[in-house]
């Protein structure tokens, strides 16, 4: 191993010596008895919990060079009873993907978030990995036109199924490609999740620009720059877009467009 790799590992067995001493042995029906000399679960309870050999769960903890599957990263972090932000450092640590990355969109935004894209004076929105749109001020309801508050509130589904968008957004069809190709990016880890398969089969169906660009297999970052609006009372204005990932929210990113140039 190299020396990152080691320090990688040693971190992993750290981490779940210290996940493992916090969880009770009456969580999972366990006796807790009187001869346990240390706190939480004993290493052989979290091997037989996760379906795999004490000694194999022992040398995980130890920072050996092991290889570990998905199936059983996923059965450690149900084990130890490990909250959201626990399970992405433990599955980071893996250099894992975790097969729950992205289905998170069902769940309400944390309370206050709503109000802090409310408080930004420019056109604001809070986008899940789907490109729903969860949260928008009004400034940005204006820069569109009344939408999200009118029609479907996802940003694909505007920009491809919308006719107002191919008006509103400046170079529509270059700017739209270039979308296609930030949208796979993003849903990478969700390949198989029915609702982008069906998102994806739609728009398919209902815009031949986007089955064009989806073919392509294009791939590239959701970065920041100038973006040009056709406003149909205001006329051209030219905004700089940034993006932000959420840290309450890892599957969702605030975009902000500020300043008209």
């Amino acid at each position: 191993m190299s020396r990152d790799d080691a320090a990688r590992r040693q971190a992993l067995g750290a981490f779940l010596r210290s996940a493992r001493a916090r969880v009770s042995p009456a969580d999972h029906g366990l006796p807790s008895g009187l001869r346990r000399r240390t706190p939480g679960l004993r290493r052989e309870e979290v091997a037989q919990l996760c379906g795999i050999s004490t000694t194999w769960y022992t040398w995980i903890e130890q920072g050996r060079d092991v290889s570990v599957s998905v199936e059983v990263w996923c059965r450690l972090a149900e084990t130890l009873r490990l909250a959201r932000a626990e399970r992405h450092y433990l599955f980071s640590l893996a250099e894992c993907t975790d097969p729950q990355t992205g289905h998170l969109d069902a769940v309400a935004l944390p309370d206050g978030l709503s109000d802090c894209v409310d408080s930004i004076r420019g056109p604001a929105y809070i986008l899940d990995q789907s490109w729903n749109v969860l949260a928008w001020n009004p400034a940005l309801q204006d820069l569109f036109d009344g939408w999200p508050g009118r029609g479907r509130a996802n940003l694909l589904h505007f920009i491809f199924m919308d006719p107002a968008a191919r008006t509103l957004v400046v170079d529509w069809e270059e700017r739209a490609s270039r979308v296609v190709a930030e949208f796979r990016a993003d849903v990478a880890t969700l390949a198989g999740d029915p609702a982008i398969q069906a998102l994806v089969a739609e728009l398919q169906a209902g815009s031949p620009l986007f089955a064009r660009c989806w073919t392509r297999q294009t791939v590239v970052e959701r970065e920041g720059g100038v973006r040009a609006f056709q406003h149909p009372a205001r006329g051209r204005l030219r905004l700089r877009q940034f993006t932000f990932r959420l840290a309450i929210r890892p599957d969702c990113k605030l975009v902000m467009l500020l300043g008209d140039l």
